[in-house]
């Protein structure tokens, strides 16, 4: 007995006011999928209810089953469509989500992590994840570096201790890391996954899901310095007595929105057909050695970011101590006549920096702290395991 299971995700940019041409591309994204022939979609960055709502009426008829995982403040963007009954769902939110205060990038009012839908399909048992980590806006300064490593370690994980019983395990989404990146290295190694693209034969320039150069978001200047980025993921795994065979993979939607100038996002969709087939193979293991490597790696990066944890406590007391020593100079001294209003917002400013900079330096500094150490005991103790083993 065999089943062909494809799968289809995409990063549908659905910033409220901020994405480009939001409307029309949500529709056009609906009517595809309307259309369409795929087992399972996972979308990330569908960040309103009015979106999410449009997509599910309008692909009711193909996909009768979705679910959309609700978190933080404006909701974790991900959601699940299927055209099998979902017989569980859950939603793992991560520990370590960026910074409240960086509100130009936004990602802690997502509330991120990993969502799972359970199916059964023709007897074979499926576990299909989806999920969206940190961005990483500056390559070359990456604050959220450990953040990241971090949200892959904690998925990674919820994936191999969630997955014991599937018969095939699916995670699809946008990872914000590039292959050969420790996020990358780590979503590969601890839960055994395989990435479909790796798995097929495909000119790695062809594989770019964002900032393409045919992607009518890419400015065009960048199209010509660089192929894009691969952040886009299908990796899956089988069953311990079964067969998975990648059919196919590629990249579905056409350049640009019918009949419009704009493409359907500023990322590429990806899909992939996988085969399942009940057969019995030798039992999977793990490259213990190169998984050891990752966790050694993995504990490196952690043990410099509990240490730039304790100069950003040092650097936030010290500010508050110096906008304390100004806000007792200007009580101490008068406001030079005709700037009293002026003093006095200037006050109340730095009373609004103090409290700022006493919160970072505490109550913020040490959750962040607990987050990190949480993911290095884990990261400990599974390196311990797999080092007696």
């Amino acid at each position: 007995m065999s089943l062909e299971f494809k799968v289809f995700t995409l990063n549908c940019w659905g910033i409220a006011v901020v994405s480009k041409d939001r409307k029309k591309r949500m529709q056009a994204i609906a009517e595809y999928l309307a259309t369409s022939h795929y087992d399972v979609v996972c979308l990330q960055e569908v960040w309103t209810d009015r979106d999410f709502f449009l997509i599910r009426d309008k692909v009711v008829g193909v996909f009768p089953y979705s679910h959309y995982f609700y978190s933080g403040v404006t909701g974790s963007g991900v959601c699940i469509l299927s055209r099998h009954r979902f017989e569980e769902t859950f939603f793992h939110q991560w520990s370590l989500n960026g910074y409240i205060h960086k509100l130009h990038h936004g990602d802690w009012f997502g509330g991120k992590g990993v969502g799972l839908c359970t199916m059964k399909v023709n007897n074979f048992r499926i576990n299909v994840y989806t999920a969206h980590l940190h961005a990483e806006y500056n390559r070359n300064s990456d604050e959220y570096e450990a953040h990241r490593i971090l949200q892959a370690y904690d998925t990674a994980q919820f994936i191999m201790l969630t997955s014991q019983s599937a018969d095939l395990t699916v995670l699809a989404g946008d990872l914000n890391t590039e292959p050969g990146d420790l996020a990358y290295r780590v979503m590969l190694a601890v839960p055994g996954l395989v990435d479909s693209f790796e798995s097929f034969d495909i000119q790695e320039e062809q594989g770019a899901t964002f900032a393409n150069p045919k992607n009518s978001y890419t400015p065009r200047c960048s199209g010509r310095q660089n192929p894009g980025q691969r952040i886009d993921y299908i990796m899956y795994h089988p069953g311990s007595r079964l067969q998975v065979d990648l059919k196919s993979y590629k990249v579905p939607l056409p350049e640009r929105v019918p009949h419009q100038s704009c493409s359907y996002s500023d990322h590429e969709a990806i899909e992939a057909t996988l085969e399942i087939s009940q057969k019995t193979i030798e039992s999977f293991s793990r490259d213990q050695e190169n998984l050891k490597s990752v966790l050694k790696d993995c504990l490196n990066v952690v043990d410099h970011a509990l240490n730039k944890l304790i100069t950003h406590k040092i650097v936030y007391f010290t500010f508050a101590i110096i906008l304390f020593i100004v806000l007792l100079v200007s009580i101490i001294f008068d406001a030079p006549e005709g700037f009293f209003v002026v003093f006095n917002v200037l006050r109340a400013l730095i009373v609004v920096l103090i409290t700022f900079c006493l919160l970072m330096a505490t109550i913020w500094n040490k959750m962040e702290k607990h987050g990190v150490l949480a993911g290095k005991l884990a990261i400990e103790m599974s390196l311990k395991k797999h080092t007696n083993s």
